[in-house]
């Protein structure tokens, strides 16, 4: 139970602090609100664990063989984030009278956390640090996963609730406009750590 205790408390700090998921997310609220907002959110829950569950049962592996393939996948991240930055900054809203833009779906969201730099880290940080050589480990990894699962959707509808709040702050086109931007460019900044060495 403690080590249960533990995986929660380390799943919680990481998944409520800012990241690429959480920008999204708050910016779905601002954007689409709640309802079509959901598929995104539960893209993010269900995807993240699902993720925890392939690195700690042998991807890990693959790439250490292999590091070529994470420099792939680091790149794609990457680029894949500059784009959704452009989504972002782009959306317009009701109040514009526009309403050409959606929100990310389910396994547009959930295939999202094999390309968040923030996500791997996650990922292989649990694993390696609460998976012991001693046990089994599919019974360790599966335990870390269903935490996440279950500490993802509350982080996840904080950032939501945070957008749909803050949509009522923004009285007119232009200051969701400029919220727009401010997103997009937080969300650029997000990959700095992933190129500084």
């Amino acid at each position: 139970m403690e080590l249960i205790f533990a995986i929660a408390l380390f799943a919680f700090s990481s998944g409520i602090t800012p990241g690429p998921n959480n920008v999204m997310l708050m910016s779905s609220g601002v954007n689409f609100g709640i309802k079509r907002s959901l598929p995104h959110l539960t893209g993010i829950c269900i995807g993240f664990p699902c993720m925890v569950l392939a690195i700690g049962l042998g991807l890990s592996t693959v790439f250490q063989a292999y590091p070529v393939l994470h420099t792939i996948i680091k790149y794609i991240g990457i680029g894949y984030l500059l784009y959704l930055s452009w989504l972002i900054a782009n959306s317009s809203s009701k109040m514009e009278g526009k309403d050409n833009a959606n929100p990310l779906s389910f396994l547009q969201a959930a295939a999202f956390q094999w390309v968040n730099p923030k996500g791997w880290i996650m990922a292989v940080g649990a694993v390696a640090t609460f998976t012991s050589v001693d046990t089994a480990i599919t019974p360790q990894v599966i335990t870390i996963a269903l935490v996440f699962l279950a500490v993802a959707f509350p982080c996840a509808i904080t950032w939501l609730g945070f957008g749909v709040a803050l949509k009522r702050l923004l009285k007119n086109a232009r200051q969701q406009r400029i919220f727009n931007v401010t997103m997009a460019l937080l969300l650029v900044a997000s990959i700095i750590p992933m190129i500084l060495p």
